[in-house]
Formats: structure tokens, sequence, C-alpha cells
């Protein structure tokens, strides 16, 4: 009986250690978690670009192909599409939230007509590239990949996101915009000119000359001496023999 009590104290005391011991090891466990989570007083963070060169150059050239367009840069897909069924939102949402086009085009009213995709050194994975293109084709939405070493023309890229006739219609818009600040810059020389002329042709005002008496013309140099002039005297007053 003396043995059996022993080995059940012993028992129970191994017990309460190992509880014990769990108790103490989800205690701590708790206070890392709630470590990680604090809002640190310096945060180990630097700044950097959005962009890289390569995309950068793509970024310019889709500003001038889309004007009047907002250019947004890596937004997440699920930003600009929603479930059809709510129920399995939250898992799209997890499927999707790390998938992003590097430029996604929008109207200004917020509405997405295309994304493009610019390729790193080492490309991009074809299993990426045909999964935003299903998904976007599926919701309406254009996609490209562009190397911003083979950019395809203004027009093209037009085309392909907002269709022939609103890419036509652009073009002439432009082109009419083009011709408005022409001739807005033509009538403002010609204007200058005109003003120039102007001031180039005023009237003489003739100063008394004190010295002979009668009048001195006002084109003097800096120093005071007579310009010549082969307006008001030939340059060359030597009388020419007839032939």
């Amino acid at each position: 009986m003396d043995k059996f009590t022993g080995g059940l104290s012993i028992g129970l005391a191994l017990l309460a250690s190992l509880v014990f011991g769990a108790a103490v090891h989800a205690w701590w466990l708790h206070r890392q978690a709630h470590k990680r989570r604090r809002v640190p007083k310096r945060w180990p963070l630097s700044p950097r670009p959005l962009a890289n060169s390569r995309e950068r150059q793509v970024w310019r050239w889709l500003t001038r192909a889309f004007v009047g367009h907002h250019v947004m840069i890596k937004i997440p897909v699920t930003r600009f599409t929603m479930p059809r069924n709510k129920e399995q939102g939250l898992h799209w949402y997890k499927l999707l939230t790390g998938v992003y086009c590097t430029f996604t085009i929008c109207r200004a009213d917020g509405n997405v007509i295309g994304c493009v995709d610019v390729p790193g050194r080492l490309g991009l994975a074809e299993k990426n590239q045909r999964l935003k293109r299903r998904l976007l084709s599926q919701c309406g939405i254009a996609y490209a990949l562009v190397e911003p070493d083979k950019l395809p023309t203004l027009s093209e890229i037009r085309t392909e996101f907002l269709g022939e006739m609103a890419s036509m219609s652009m073009d002439r818009e432009r082109s009419e915009s083009a011709m408005s600040a022409a001739r807005a810059s033509l009538r403002e020389a010609l204007v200058r000119q005109r003003e120039t002329r102007n001031s180039d042709l005023s009237p003489l005002s003739p100063t008394p000359d004190s010295a002979s008496g009668g009048l001195r013309s006002s084109f003097t140099t800096l120093s005071g001496e007579l310009q010549p002039n082969s307006f008001l005297t030939p340059l060359d007053s030597r009388e020419a023999g007839l032939s």
C-alpha cells in the first residue's frame, strides 16, 4: 500500500510538472505573439521607388497613350473585381490577394479598361500570365504584356484597350489639340513680330545741334558719332559713268 501510495504521488507530481510546463510554454508563446503584433517605436523599414527603371519607361509611354485616363501602379486585382457569390468571397480573396498587374488603366469614373504587365529580367511565369489573362478577359478587361525595348505603337495599344473607333476618336482629338496649340503659338509669334516691327518704325525725333544751328539726326552711336545710314546717305557717293 505504501508503494502504491508512493507511486501515485510520483505520478501526480509528474503530471503536475507536465501541466505546469505546458502552461508556461503556452504563456511564452502568447507573449512572443504579442511582441510580434506590437507596433514598434522605430520601424525597421526604408522608402523605395514604386517602379524600377524598366517599369518607369513603360509608365511614361502609357501616360502618352491614354491621355484623359489614370495609370495606376501595382494594384491588386481584388481592388477592382468582386465575387458574384458573396459566401465564397473570403475564399477568392485569400486566393487572389497577392495577384496584381504592374499597371492598371482606368477611366475618370474609376472603371478599369485594361492592365499591363512589365516582365522582370527573368520574364513572367506562363502560369501567372495565363491566370491574369483569363481572369481579366472574363471580366471584360484587356490585358497586355509589354517589353520596354519592344513597345507597340500608341495607336496599337489604344485600339487593343479602347477599340478601333475609340482609338480613332482619341487620335483625332489629339490632332485637333495639337493643331489648336500650333495656331495659338503662331498667333503669339505674329503678335510679337508686329510689336517689334512697330517699335522699329517709330517716328524719328530730331534733336537741335547747337554747333551748326540746324537739326541733327537721332541716329547716333553710343560714342556720339553719326552712324552711316545707306537710306539717308548712300555709302558710295561717287558718280557712276553713263554707259
